[in-house]
């Protein structure tokens, strides 16, 4: 059977719901549980996708197999010189691809396009998986942080530039 590969492109209002799904789906996969959107917690930013990153300085990209959106990515605007690489999301079924190594490079891409020299992300010790790609494309872990949220008591923090 042929491979085939995702195709990457910018968020649309009407991939509200599939981005929601795959959100939480995702989270579960790895033992965590995603937070009401509604609840101006730490899940308020699926909301206001287009508010919080697309009129901002930043981007959220989806990728889709098909008509399927089983990946997407953020990058949020933190400075001029600074984006928070986040939301990077895989749906179970097609872990082991490559799909958040094409995300994170499009990702790093439009980074650079906008003139960010630093990218920071954070990600939870249950996640080996991301600790890994992010590794792997020259972020190093800087430290790590309580958090509350998705379950977990300590994020990772990494960054890269």
């Amino acid at each position: 059977m042929e491979q085939q590969e995702l195709v990457v492109r910018r968020y649309l209002p009407s991939d509200r719901d599939a981005v929601w799904d795959l959100h939480v789906t995702a989270l579960e996969a790895v033992g965590a549980r995603a937070m009401d959107p509604e609840a101006r917690g730490i899940d308020a930013d699926f909301a206001d996708i287009d508010g919080v990153y697309l009129q901002s300085g930043g981007e959220f990209l989806v990728g889709l197999r098909g008509d399927r959106i089983v990946a997407m990515g953020a990058l949020k605007r933190l400075s001029s010189a600074v984006a928070e690489i986040t939301r990077m999301r895989v749906h179970p079924g097609f872990w082991r691809r490559g799909f958040a190594e094409d995300v994170l490079r499009h990702l790093e891409s439009v980074a650079g396009s906008r003139g960010y020299t630093e990218l920071w992300l954070d990600t939870l010790p249950i996640q080996k998986a991301a600790q890994q790609l992010y590794l792997k494309h020259g972020f190093r872990e800087y430290g790590r942080v309580q958090v509350r949220g998705y379950q977990a008591s300590e994020a990772i923090l990494f960054r890269k530039g």
